[in-house]
């Protein structure tokens, strides 16, 4: 099982969409929190399984909530780069894309 490193861009889209919720509800932000750290379970687990977004990024897309975990492979990690509203803003992410970028 591959590492799963957060960078920290998407460290702050986690906590942004996370006191969103618990600003609406602690339920809901206790849901998404869960689904996700399942989300990077899954990710670790088998990361070939999840659809590209383009030629570097697969993306993983939450069951309960529109939030998808963008992430890349690099030698024996896996780097999120983002997690991001599947509806709002598309590609918003496209300049963490270098190799260096957090």
């Amino acid at each position: 099982m591959a590492s799963v490193l957060v960078t920290s861009a998407a460290e702050r889209d986690f906590t942004e969409a996370l006191c969103w919720y618990a600003e609406r509800s602690q339920r809901a932000a206790e849901g998404f929190d869960a689904e996700f750290q399942r989300a990077l379970a899954q990710i670790a687990s088998d990361p070939e399984r999840f659809p590209r977004c383009d030629h570097v990024h697969r993306f993983y897309l939450l069951r309960r909530y529109p939030y998808q975990v963008i992430f890349r492979e690099r030698e024996d990690q896996l780097i999120v780069v983002a997690v991001a509203h599947a509806k709002r803003r598309p590609e918003y992410w496209s300049d963490r894309s270098s190799p260096d970028a957090s």
